[in-house]
């Protein structure tokens, strides 16, 4: 299996996060280290369009090509897109992937066993996907859209009803995903083939601002094991 960990220069949430010190170590280190540690890896990829991240990544240890054209590393580009550049380019160098994984460098958390169980849990349902979820902690179904009057605007049909009688819903925590080529090349991340990884909450904080950044190095700082 191959690891992709995709890390774009720019970010409006917390500028330069993906390089940015948790606890004494880059961000994206956590995400490298874990999947090198990972028996089942066979290399680990840092897709990038800035020169800091790319020599960060390769004193880590991950492969890092050439930097990521501009077109993919703007806010509206698509990750799929990207995807679909990186399975191009591996193929041009001779690597022909038919499955691989994505890791987030915002999940640093994740675990080596997490890796693993994920993979595993691939093959042995020859899966087309596989993606990490985690559980809700409150119903979808108390969601609303506010509007700019600070309206109530409906997601779903209102339904009173205790917590504890809803079905339990589950949210995808951005920490792994796996994927078929041909899934990818079909512009699809889900078939009747794809699986949840399932995921401790305590795993699963995804860093988009300070907040997350901040709560991150907290529990990191109370776990020992990698």
């Amino acid at each position: 299996m191959i690891a992709l960990i995709p890390a774009r220069g720019g970010s409006k949430g917390l500028s330069g996060k993906n390089i940015k010190l948790l606890n004494g170590k880059p961000l994206i280190a956590y995400t490298i280290e874990a999947a090198l540690k990972a028996n089942s890896i066979l290399a680990v990829y840092v897709s990038t369009d800035c020169a800091e991240t790319a020599a960060i990544a390769r004193k880590h240890g991950a492969l890092v090509p050439a930097l990521r054209p501009a077109y993919l590393a703007t806010d509206s580009a698509l990750a799929i897109d990207l995807y679909q550049f990186m399975l191009l380019e591996w193929e041009k160098e001779g690597l022909y992937v038919e499955n691989f994984m994505v890791l987030q460098p915002t999940s640093p958390l994740r675990k080596v066993k997490h890796i693993e169980e994920a993979i595993a849990l691939f093959y042995e349902k020859k899966a087309d996907s596989v993606i990490s979820y985690t559980p809700e902690a409150h119903p979808i179904s108390w969601h609303k859209y506010i509007s700019e009057a600070l309206t109530f605007e409906p997601i779903f049909d209102d339904k009173l009803a205790n917590r504890q009688s809803l079905k339990k819903s589950y949210y995808p925590n951005g920490s792994i995903y796996i994927f078929k080529k041909n899934l990818i090349q079909q512009n699809q991340y889900f078939s009747e083939k794809s699986f949840a990884y399932l995921m401790d909450r305590k795993y699963s904080v995804d860093i988009d601002y300070q907040d997350d950044f901040d709560y991150a190095a907290f529990l990191l700082s109370k776990q020992t094991e990698l």
